[in-house]
């Protein structure tokens, strides 16, 4: 009796560590294809948005189309009609029309 007793006693503390490294397989697989992914995009957004100069054409968060004229510390001023010059937030700017189709 105190054999079975003891046996029913591992295989509880295999199926916890089972269900550990279960917990531990899932979390790998949600970095992995979830929180790895999305840092890496907003590396790129972060250095794109640091790499704004005058007259290079952009597209807002908006879906504003214009051209760079000012580029501030926290924002840049946008022309998008002749004449027509908007101050847009940095972090607002996130694509340019060249880099669209990708």
């Amino acid at each position: 009796m105190t054999s079975l007793v003891f046996l029913a006693a591992q295989g509880g503390a295999a199926s916890s560590w089972m269900n550990i490294g279960m917990i531990v397989l899932i979390f790998v697989i949600f970095y992995f294809f979830m929180i790895r992914p999305q840092q890496k995009k907003q590396k790129e957004i972060k250095s794109f948005q640091d790499s704004l100069e005058n007259g290079k054409k952009i597209i807002t968060q908006g879906g504003i189309y214009g051209t760079i004229r000012e580029v501030k510390e926290n924002y840049v001023v946008v022309e998008i009609s002749d004449g027509v010059k908007i101050k847009v937030n940095k972090n607002m700017v996130f694509d340019s029309p060249e880099d669209a189709g990708k």
